[in-house]
């Protein structure tokens, strides 16, 4: 009897005992949640109020189109060979498949003189955000476009490189927000910018679908050089490009010497569930000591990272043979052709639409309006999910962001549903 009474005095004691671990004082910095997850909290509820809704997501970045057959049969292959003696492979290198980071740097990159060894294969660019992040530590300042995808700000916040959230102006202490709106065609003045040590640029970009030209390139090359700043760059939506806009920071004179690169075969191969991307760490890239960055780049990736999975790698590698790349061009061009229906559909109702050419996302302007109050009107009266532009920073607040991924045929009705509410 007493050992009973004993142990039921031990359960209460754990169920009130706390760690005398404190909390992260980043974390506590974090406003409310990331904005996916938050959206997709919305949709379900969206769902349980209504369980016969047929909702249309154009909202979050996910790729819905099939992966073509000639990149999940390499996949299959080598997956099954992993069942035999002679087909069996563990660990790779934690840098890379050595022949996929050669065919990136000869694919990707051309004559723009990168290098396998400067080609880390990874699970993904947002993983490697993160990292690059790592890398950099928390006494640094950042700069961020805005509006900017969410995930540099955040990690920068969590890497503690961040003051404190400004009540009322939807930013962070310690961040410079580079305005990047139609009334300056998406590219920050960095004569009134103060210099920071890191710049997160992402061209396309995302959330305004903008692909910054040739000489707005140039002249970030150029200010980061005069700086002494270092580029983080994000071109996850480079195959989307339909003119002659750069692709690769390094298509600039001087981009090796400033630039890390991020990348990923997510938008591109339909490859938000598989996960692989790479980074590209050029040897050129050194601290105000003249220590290589790349050095310190492979050694976050050594000890944070065992590689990314061997059967992706090998999915990457057929995307980027010469019969992968004409079927990766196939569906692209149905979320390319998808975007240019949303502007379209938005524009013959006189509002502003942007991107939709160069980016498979649409960024719309209600002017007057709060973006939550507009996502919540067309949800509740269309069943058609979006992206609120507050989302994405100040900048954003009166925008929401519309994309492309989607069957054609579900884009096409939403485009009816949207008419009909806002037409």
């Amino acid at each position: 009897m007493m050992s009973q009474i004993k142990m039921v005095y031990f359960m209460l004691a754990c169920a009130v005992s706390q760690l005398k671990l404190p909390r992260n004082a980043n974390m506590e910095k974090l406003r409310n949640g990331y904005l996916f997850p938050e959206i997709g909290m919305r949709q379900q509820e969206h769902l349980e109020k209504y369980p016969d809704a047929k909702i249309i997501s154009l909202g979050i970045g996910d790729t819905t189109e099939p992966i073509p057959n000639i990149i999940t049969s390499a996949m299959a292959e080598y997956s099954h060979a992993l069942s035999t003696r002679e087909g069996y492979r563990g660990y790779g290198a934690e840098q890379g498949n050595k022949t996929l980071r050669k065919t990136i740097a000869a694919t990707i990159y051309g004559d723009m003189g990168i290098e396998d060894t400067e080609v880390f294969i990874s699970d993904g660019a947002q993983c490697d955000i993160s990292r690059v992040q790592l890398l950099l530590g928390s006494d640094v300042t950042i700069a961020v476009q805005d509006p900017t995808f969410p995930a540099y700000v955040d990690s920068g916040i969590i890497m503690g490189q961040t003051g404190d959230y400004v009540a009322g102006s939807s930013k962070y202490g310690g961040i410079e927000y580079m305005k990047c709106a139609p009334e300056n065609l998406f590219f920050p003045d960095f004569s009134r910018i103060p210099r920071t040590d890191v710049i997160f640029f992402c061209s396309p970009n995302n959330p305004t679908g903008h692909a910054a030209s040739r000489e707005q390139l140039v002249q970030l090359v150029e200010t980061a050089h005069r700086n002494g700043s270092l580029i983080v760059y994000d071109s996850a939506y480079a195959a989307y490009i339909s003119d002659d806009s750069p692709r690769s920071i390094y298509e600039i004179p001087g981009a090796k010497e400033v630039a890390i690169e991020i990348s990923s075969f997510s938008k591109s191969a339909g490859f938000t569930g598989v996960r692989l991307g790479w980074t590209v760490v050029p040897h050129e890239l050194s601290y105000s000591d003249g220590f290589p960055v790349h050095k310190d780049f492979d050694r976050i990736i050594c000890t944070c990272f065992n590689g990314a999975s061997s059967i992706a790698q090998i999915g990457g590698l057929a995307c980027l043979s010469e019969e992968g790349r004409k079927a990766m061009s196939k569906v692209i061009d149905v979320y390319k052709r998808n975007a240019r229906t949303l502007a379209e559909t938005f524009g013959s109702m006189g509002l502003e639409a942007y991107g939709g050419s160069n980016s498979p996302y649409v960024w719309v302007r209600f002017p007057g309006r709060r973006s939550w109050d507009v996502f919540t009107e067309i949800l509740e009266k269309t069943h058609v999910i979006t992206v609120p532009g507050c989302g994405f920073g100040p900048g954003g607040e009166g925008f929401i962001r519309v994309s492309s991924f989607n069957s054609e045929e579900c884009v096409r009705e939403a485009c009816h549903r949207l008419t009909r509410l806002l037409g």
